[in-house]
């Protein structure tokens, strides 16, 4: 159903972005994608395009950064100028610490990563979609956006925003046929909370103690199943938690 479709995908190299490109690298999708790290994939890379027969093309992106953004789509080929699935999920957590005591700069990489990396990218590919009067854009939220906790206050109003800018721009399109999720997991065990942590392992695997997390796998099923939905049907929202977490910081752990 997916085969021959392209799809640009940031934060490509891990996580729930590199399960998704793999998981549609076996679906026959044609794959743009965008990381700070892409050199980390570049052997799967070349075996995917050899394996499943597909079109391929990969870019070092840091999507906070504007001008490396437009240089990038200055560069690409007009193959490109008909994307399917838009998948904004470079984001990232750092820091777990109250208001006052946060790192401002942390603030920063956050808020520029997460709601203004989503709305470069967004508005390069969003007129191509308009112009082909098809695709589907799908932003990687989170719990978080949700359910606000302590410690994490400006991680959750970056993933609120992702939320609001999916509402507001599926409101903006309802007279297309293109559409726009927002995907909200919970507790994923990946590099979230490594990164979070800023590289302390100890920290990051008691995020995930006494209960079965998510896998990056899940929500990139999730993801192909949204997209494979037939053209009048948009699931505009999914959350997705662990059958043991109910909220943000509801959480039943086993001992």
């Amino acid at each position: 159903m997916l085969t021959n479709k392209k799809a640009l995908i940031t934060g490509a190299s891990s996580g729930i972005g590199y399960e998704t490109a793999k998981l549609f690298a076996q679906n026959n999708v044609n794959l743009l994608l965008f990381s700070r790290n892409i050199d980390k994939i570049k052997n799967d890379i070349e075996e995917w395009k050899i394996k499943y027969n597909i079109k391929i093309e990969a870019f070092q992106v840091d999507v906070q950064n504007l001008s490396i953004v437009n240089n990038v789509f200055e560069k690409l080929d007009s193959y490109w100028d008909d994307i399917d699935f838009l998948v904004n999920n470079a984001g990232l957590a750092l820091g777990l610490e109250t208001i006052e005591k946060q790192d401002v700069n942390d603030w920063e990489i956050m808020i520029d990563t997460n709601i203004k990396g989503l709305l470069y990218i967004t508005k390069k590919v969003l007129p191509l979609m308009k112009k082909n009067n098809k695709g589907h854009i799908i932003n990687i939220g989170s719990v978080a956006g949700v359910w606000t906790y302590a410690n994490g206050v400006v991680y959750c109003a970056t993933k609120a925003a992702v939320k609001t800018i999916s509402e507001g721009i599926r409101i903006e399109l309802v007279d297309t046929p293109i559409k726009v999720t927002n995907i909200q997991p919970g507790l994923v065990e990946t590099n979230f909370s490594i990164t979070r942590f800023k590289g302390d392992n100890i920290k990051a695997k008691k995020v995930y103690e006494g209960i079965e997390a998510l896998t990056a796998i899940d929500i990139a099923e999730v993801i192909l199943w949204v997209c494979s939905t037939k053209p009048h049907v948009q699931i505009a929202e999914v959350t997705i938690m662990p059958t043991n977490q109910a909220t943000s910081t509801v959480v039943f752990r086993k001992n």
